[in-house]
């Protein structure tokens, strides 16, 4: 479930001593440098009024405990350290990293809104919480772990939504690529990777500078109707008039919100079952290649890191005290997923 503050979660699972995500997030690992995204209102008591949008009901605090998460995130904080909470674009563009310690930028009261309808007064965009993280977590002579999620990426195609799923994988590439440039990749390691597909699909023969979001240059050879080059094996795009297929080019196939056309009618469409890739670069980079089980590219990448058991390949650590230094001093990972509850 969608455990996001007690609110959402069943009586059993709290009789049980279950804890909501938001909770988790700010007892769980107290020292996390910089969190950043959506869901302000999981953090407030139920009915506080959100901070940007006053007047809406469905922006207020939704906490059944009474606690305030962000006063609790600032005491944990030490005294003598620089601790920023914020809530908009003008507040984390503002900020000096120099002069940051912990930051935890709230922007929306749920999820933040799509690249294509953001504010770009308010809302910051992904490279841009990108840069700012990595200004603050460069700071550290450890070097430092990243991981950043195009969360939205997996809304857009659960909505059937290709145009919003597209642009949030452009975004999340901007995201990269400023990380890229922030960063060497000589004491780096960059990995981007996925945690599933979707039933996502683009073909019809489409010749070089058709438009991706166009019309396949063919027609059906069995309804004699147009169809899109982008589809999806199922969701809410299915639509039947007069007992046929809907001719496409009767709609605005090309609108932000458009829903592709899919195979099968679901409300919401599903993840698919093919391998997602994994790209890498950075000391190990060479470890990830070819096809591999899920749960050995976190194994790769404390490797890199000298974290864990096999410490063989580090540098020793010096007579100070201090960690092992290996070859990688920067943990960067940058992931495109969205985890479905």
């Amino acid at each position: 479930g969608d455990w996001y503050s007690d609110n959402e979660m069943p009586p059993e699972a709290l009789s049980q001593g279950c804890k909501d995500i938001a909770y988790q997030l700010m007892h769980n690992i107290r020292d996390i440098d910089v969190i950043m995204g959506g869901g302000r209102k999981y953090m407030y008591p139920k009915n506080k009024t959100d901070v940007e949008y006053e007047s809406d009901e469905k922006a207020r605090g939704t906490r059944l405990d009474g606690l305030d998460l962000v006063d609790t995130w600032k005491s944990f904080k030490p005294r003598h350290k620089h601790s920023h909470f914020i809530w908009n674009r003008t507040e984390l563009l503002t900020l000096d990293p120099h002069n940051v310690d912990y930051l935890l930028g709230l922007f929306e009261p749920g999820d933040m809104q799509y690249e294509l309808n953001r504010n770009n007064v308010t809302d910051p965009s992904l490279s841009e919480m990108v840069v700012v993280a990595i200004q603050i977590l460069r700071k550290n002579p450890k070097g430092f772990f990243l991981l950043v999620e195009g969360g939205r990426i997996d809304h857009g195609h659960h909505e059937g939504k290709a145009k919003q799923a597209l642009h949030e994988a452009v975004e999340m590439d901007r995201a990269i690529g400023q990380a890229g440039s922030l960063t060497s990749s000589e004491d780096t390691l960059t990995v981007v990777t996925a945690d599933h597909s979707h039933v996502f699909t683009f073909g019809g023969y489409t010749p070089r500078g058709n438009s991706i979001f166009g019309l396949a240059p063919m027609l059906s050879d069995t309804d004699k109707k147009p169809f899109t080059a982008i589809l999806y094996g199922n969701g809410p795009g299915y639509k039947v008039v007069g007992g046929e297929r809907e001719n496409v080019s009767m709609v605005d196939y090309a609108h932000n919100n458009y829903q592709a056309q899919s195979a099968v009618p679901l409300r919401h469409e599903t993840h698919g079952g093919e391998d997602v890739a994994v790209f890498s670069k950075g000391p190990m980079a060479h470890l990830l290649h070819g096809v591999h089980e899920q749960n050995y590219v976190p194994h790769v990448m404390a490797y890199a890191a000298c974290i864990g058991a096999n410490l063989g390949h580090c540098a020793p650590a010096s007579s100070a005290g201090s960690l092992a230094a290996g070859p990688l001093l920067l943990a960067l990972a940058l992931y495109p997923l969205s985890v479905l509850f």
